[in-house]
């Protein structure tokens, strides 16, 4: 019986999602899995060369782009397994991928999600990711971001595993919930991971799963209106979901510091006014029942989660 489900999310992904597939199915030492592939009514040609070229793949066809939230939640209630990966189309995995990740999740019930090591693609030497931290600049940030590989071959514990490359606890989500679609994209990983956490599951970084991943495959490049709109509007929204008020005064200070220095970043960037309207639709956005309840038997959870804000506020600022 098969316990993984790898589910790619595609958006016009045809420069990558050939390449996606051929370095999953080159796996060694890894369990049998399944591939599903949820695309968001492309129109480049991916969706075709998928049903094409690879029958075995599961292609689930939506009729619009909504967005990596939902296409990640149609593959995660599509799979028929205890683990799914999910995997962004634009990366290339490196043949230990699925089994490091499958070993690491199966070490603890408790572990919700294992990060990878993700590498950029145009730049071998450096990290993209290797794994999510959030402060209490209500930043979230990639650990080691731009620095070198060999800087972070250690597993840890972070505050959230990116969705770009990661293995989750399929069961989890029916207790906590799965990704918010309201997100439609960017944050949706640390929203998830942060509401694990507040139920005591972990998120743990795995560096032997290496993946190389070319970065803003579907948004074009690292900073533009589409990215920066949905990042600052989700960064408040995912403030005002998941802290209860007594949370919010307390980090209202360094709230205010780290959107300051936002915005003037992005004004500089000439995406100043782009970057503020995204946080007031971020305030005006309705919570809709999905505000996460403050439950006092978690109270140790958020005690360590604040500690943890802080102490990478103090990360991010060295």
């Amino acid at each position: 019986m098969r316990e993984v489900t790898v589910v790619i999310p595609n958006y016009n992904g045809i420069a990558y999602i050939d390449k996606c597939i051929k370095a999953l199915q080159a796996q060694k030492k890894a369990p049998a899995f399944d591939i599903i592939v949820v695309d968001n009514n492309s129109t480049d040609g991916s969706k075709e060369l998928v049903k094409e070229k690879y029958k075995e793949v599961h292609l689930i066809p939506l009729d619009d782009n909504y967005g990596f939230c939902k296409a990640v939640n149609v593959g995660i209630k599509a799979a028929k397994t205890q683990f799914v990966i999910l995997l962004n189309n634009d990366t290339q995995v490196q043949e230990n991928f699925v089994a490091a990740l499958y070993e690491r999740i199966r070490q603890k019930h408790t572990i919700f999600s294992v990060s990878s090591m993700m590498i950029q693609a145009k730049n071998p030497a450096l990290i993209d990711d290797a794994g999510d931290y959030y402060c209490a600049l209500g930043w979230a940030f990639a650990r080691g971001k731009d620095k070198s590989v060999k800087e972070y071959e250690k597993p840890c514990e972070i505050t959230a595993a990116c969705a770009g490359a990661a293995i989750y606890r399929k069961q989890v989500f029916e207790t906590i919930g799965y990704f918010d679609e309201a997100h439609f994209a960017y944050l949706e990983d640390i929203d998830v991971g942060y509401r694990a956490r507040l139920y005591g599951y972990h998120n743990v970084y795995e560096p032997k799963a290496k993946v190389y991943h070319e970065g803003s495959g579907a948004s074009g490049s690292r900073y533009n209106e589409f990215k920066v709109r949905h990042s600052s509007r989700n960064s408040i929204y995912l403030i005002r979901k998941n802290m209860p008020w007594f949370q919010k005064i307390c980090n209202l200070p360094f709230f205010m510091a780290g959107f300051l220095i936002k915005t003037l970043f992005f004004f500089k960037k000439g995406l100043g006014v782009t970057y503020l309207k995204g946080l007031w639709n971020g305030m005006c956005m309705p919570l809709d029942g999905k505000k996460v309840k403050f439950q006092g038997k978690h109270w140790k959870n958020y005690v360590k989660l604040q500690l943890e804000l802080w102490g990478n506020m103090a990360k991010k600022l060295q």
